[in-house]
């Protein structure tokens, strides 16, 4: 009997970890083992090596941990609820409000502030890419403790 299980069970090339191209090949490919993180002059041009062998190229983001994945999905919903409540707030507030500001600027006023949530998700998102992750947490946080829908909390949905 030949040994068609084993056939079976692999595929060519199964010894052979898929590596990055480079298509500048001026210069060879640095690249430092996991955990290490470079220090110094040109520090960022030099890749890491991932756990199964490939090259992380140096202008790649970090993949997101378990964690902070999960941090980041219920951080982002409670941004959309606060999406939420400000227009439902603003839209509440707006028969009392027109008795202090003209319409103009009521309709601004609740459009940034409807914007808000997402404009801040997006901002910590992308200013802190390169960042470690504790800073990206804190700027969540305080986004969430900023951007409270006050008007929704204090009136709730049937307007005081």
């Amino acid at each position: 009997m030949t040994s068609d299980a084993d056939d079976a069970l692999s595929w060519d090339g199964d010894d052979d970890p898929p590596a990055r191209k480079r298509t500048d090949r001026s210069e060879p490919e640095r690249a430092l083992p996991e955990g290490w993180e470079p220090v110094g002059k040109d520090s960022d041009t030099v890749g890491r090596i991932a756990a199964d062998g490939t090259v992380i190229a140096a202008d790649d983001p970090r993949p997101l941990s378990t964690p902070m994945l999960l941090l980041v999905g219920v951080i982002g919903g409670v941004y959309l609820l606060y999406t939420v409540g400000w227009i439902i707030g603003g839209l509440n507030l707006q028969g009392s409000a027109l008795f202090l500001v003209p319409a103009i600027m009521y309709q601004v006023a609740v459009w940034a502030a409807v914007l808000a949530p997402a404009l801040w998700f997006a901002a910590v998102w992308l200013l802190t890419r390169r960042s470690p992750g504790w800073v990206r947490v804190v700027g969540f946080i305080v986004g969430a403790a900023l951007l409270v829908p006050w008007p929704f909390v204090m009136t709730g949905v049937v307007g005081a």
